[in-house]
């Protein structure tokens, strides 16, 4: 009875992400779509690779925490949604968070473009996409983020943060959350994959920015 009221967890999971995933896939398509297709863009393209070539770890750390943490929050303050003093503390942490992260995710491309080159073949992005998506991803991208936003809810104290955390955590939460983010990331990832390396992390960030404002429209439902 356990695992099948598990299993409808994980296809509710994978149904809420579907449509929105699907959109958020599109964007992406047609983001990348732009660079190879229309000329009168690649200038503009090739800005952003400059910036983000000459900005290096910092230019992902900035871009990220501005794309998951700020420019959400700023949406959601504007929308009413976003009150409180532990409010700001929490943005903190999450710009934090997130700064962090857009550095383990440059670090990710860097080895990766290392490891199987440059290419933009099939066989090189499936090599990456299984590397980033079933390797990285559930040995440690998906449980430190499940922790840090439960922490956050948390109120971040770490003595209600360690009072909730329980067996189901690991054996229910964690792998909920990696199934379901399996059905919008492992194809966005592969379409990140798809532009040159100095532009993979800008896309990363407009893909989890749409994917963050998703995330809290889906869980206000």
């Amino acid at each position: 009875m356990a695992n099948e009221t598990w299993r409808s967890e994980l296809f509710r999971a994978a149904r809420a992400n579907l449509v929105p995933g699907l959109l958020l896939q599109a964007v992406a398509i047609g983001l990348v779509a732009s660079y190879y297709l229309i000329p009168a863009l690649r200038p503009t393209w090739d800005a952003l690779a400059r910036l983000k070539i000459g900005g290096g770890y910092w230019y992902a750390a900035i871009a990220t925490a501005l794309f998951a943490a700020l420019i959400p929050t700023a949406i959601e303050a504007v929308r009413g949604r976003w009150t409180g003093q532990r409010r700001w503390r929490q943005l903190i942490a999450l710009s934090v968070f997130w700064a962090w992260k857009g550095v383990e995710v440059d670090l990710l491309y860097r080895m990766q473009a290392v490891w199987f080159g440059d290419g933009h073949d099939a066989g090189t992005i499936a090599l990456k996409v299984v590397v980033d998506q079933f390797i990285y991803n559930p040995l440690w991208a998906a449980w430190t983020c499940v922790l840090c936003y439960r922490w956050m809810d948390a109120g971040c104290s770490w003595s209600t943060f360690r009072a909730g955390l329980d067996r189901s955590v690991w054996t229910r939460t964690i792998p909920t959350v990696l199934f379901s983010t399996w059905v919008v990331w492992v194809p966005a990832v592969a379409i990140i994959y798809c532009l040159p390396l100095p532009l993979q992390v800008p896309l990363f960030n407009l893909v989890l920015c749409f994917w963050v404002l998703m995330l809290a429209m889906l869980a206000r439902r």
